[in-house]
C-alpha cells in the first residue's frame, strides 16, 4: 500500500512536471514559426496542461483500466469547470470578451452533451454493460478536427492580452520537448498503476478514484497556470487554458482512449455526466446571460462550494 501511495505521488510529479516543460518547449517552437499567441493558448498551451490527462486516460485504456481513463475525464472537465474556475473567480473576476461567448463556450457545452449521448441510457439512469465504443471515440475524434480547423481560423493578430514569453534557444527547446516526453510516459505508468492498487486496497471503485484522487492531480497544470494568471491579472489566460483545456479532454483525449479500447461505463451514475453538463451549462447561462459577462467572486464561491459538494457525495455513496 505504501509503496502504491508512493509511485502515485511519484507519477503525479512527473507528469506535472513533464507537462510544464513540453508546454514551454512547443510554445517556444511555434513561436519561431509566427504562430498567433491565441492559437498557441488554444491548442499547444491548452494540449500541454491537458497531457496528463492523455497520458493517465490512454495508458489506463490500453492496460483495461476504463473506471480510470474515463473518471480522469470527467472528473478533470468538472474539476476545471467548478473548482478552477471558481478559484480562479475567486482571486479576480473573469470577464468574458465576444469571441469566447460566441465560441469556446458552445464548444465547452457542445462537448459535454455529446460525452452525454455517447453514453446511452446514462441519459436516464444508465445500465450495466454499456460502453463508449471505438466509433464513439472517432466521432470524437471528427468534432476535435472542426474545434482545430476553427481554432487556426483565427486572425493572428487576435491575441487577447496574453503575455509574451521568453526567448528560448533551439538546444533548450529540444531538451524540454525531449525531457517533457520522458516524464510524462514514465510518470503516466507510475500514476495509473498507482490509483489502481489505492483503489484495490481502500475498496473504492476505479471510477471513483478516477474521478476524485487521479482527475485532480492531473489537473494540477491547469489550476497551477489559471491562478498564476489570475494573480497577475491577466484572466484571460486563465479562462482560455480551462475552456481549451476541457475541450480537448473531450474531444481528443477521450476520443483517443476509446478509439484505442472501448471505454466501459460500469461504475459511473447518471449524476456524474449531469454534474458534468450542468457545471457547463452553468457558466455558459451565467457568463451568457448574467448581463455583464462575467463570473464574480460570489459566483465563484458557489461553483467551488458545488464542487466539494459533489466530491462528498461521491465518497459517500461510494
Amino acid at each position: 500500500m505504501t509503496l502504491s501511495v508512493l509511485g502515485l505521488i511519484a507519477g503525479m510529479v512527473l507528469v506535472i512536471l513533464g507537462a510544464d516543460w513540453l508546454t514551454k518547449g512547443a510554445s517556444a517552437l511555434a513561436r519561431r514559426f509566427n504562430i498567433s499567441e491565441l492559437v498557441i493558448g488554444l491548442t499547444i498551451v491548452a494540449i500541454g496542461t491537458s497531457l496528463p490527462e492523455l497520458v493517465i486516460s490512454t495508458g489506463a485504456a490500453i492496460k483495461g483500466s476504463s473506471g480510470i481513463a474515463l473518471g480522469n475525464i470527467i472528473g478533470s472537465n468538472i474539476f476545471n469547470g467548478m473548482f478552477i474556475l471558481g478559484v480562479t473567480a475567486l482571486i479576480a473576476p473573469i470577464r468574458f470578451n465576444a469571441r469566447m461567448l460566441s465560441r469556446e463556450l458552445p464548444f465547452n457545452l457542445l462537448a459535454s452533451i455529446v460525452i452525454l449521448l455517447l453514453s446511452g441510457s446514462m441519459l436516464v439512469g444508465g445500465a450495466p454493460g454499456e460502453e463508449i465504443t471505438r466509433y464513439g471515440g472517432l466521432l470524437l475524434l471528427c468534432f476535435l478536427a472542426i474545434f482545430i480547423r476553427y481554432t487556426f481560423s483565427i486572425p493572428a493578430d487576435e491575441n487577447s492580452g496574453e503575455e509574451v514569453q521568453e526567448n528560448i534557444g533551439t538546444g533548450k527547446i529540444v531538451l524540454y520537448i525531449v525531457a517533457g516526453l520522458a516524464a510524462l510516459i514514465s510518470g503516466g505508468n507510475l500514476f495509473v498503476d498507482g490509483a489502481t492498487a489505492v483503489a484495490q486496497a481502500i475498496g473504492l471503485s476505479e471510477a471513483v478514484i478516477g474521478i476524485t484522487i487521479v482527475s485532480a492531480g492531473s489537473s494540477l497544470p491547469e489550476l497551477a497556470v489559471s491562478v498564476n494568471a489570475a494573480r497577475k491579472g491577466n484572466v484571460g489566460i486563465a479562462l482560455g487554458n480551462v475552456l481549451g483545456s476541457s475541450i480537448l479532454n473531450i474531444f481528443f483525449i477521450l476520443g483517443t482512449a476509446a478509439t484505442i479500447s472501448p471505454i466501459s461505463l460500469d461504475g459511473f451514475s447518471w449524476v456524474d455526466y449531469y454534474v458534468l453538463v450542468a457545471s457547463s451549462l452553468l457558466i455558459y447561462i451565467v457568463s451568457r446571460f448574467g448581463g455583464k459577462a462575467v463570473i464574480n467572486r460570489f459566483e465563484g464561491a458557489i461553483l467551488v462550494a458545488g464542487y466539494i459538494a459533489y466530491t462528498v457525495y461521491l465518497i459517500s455513496v461510494s
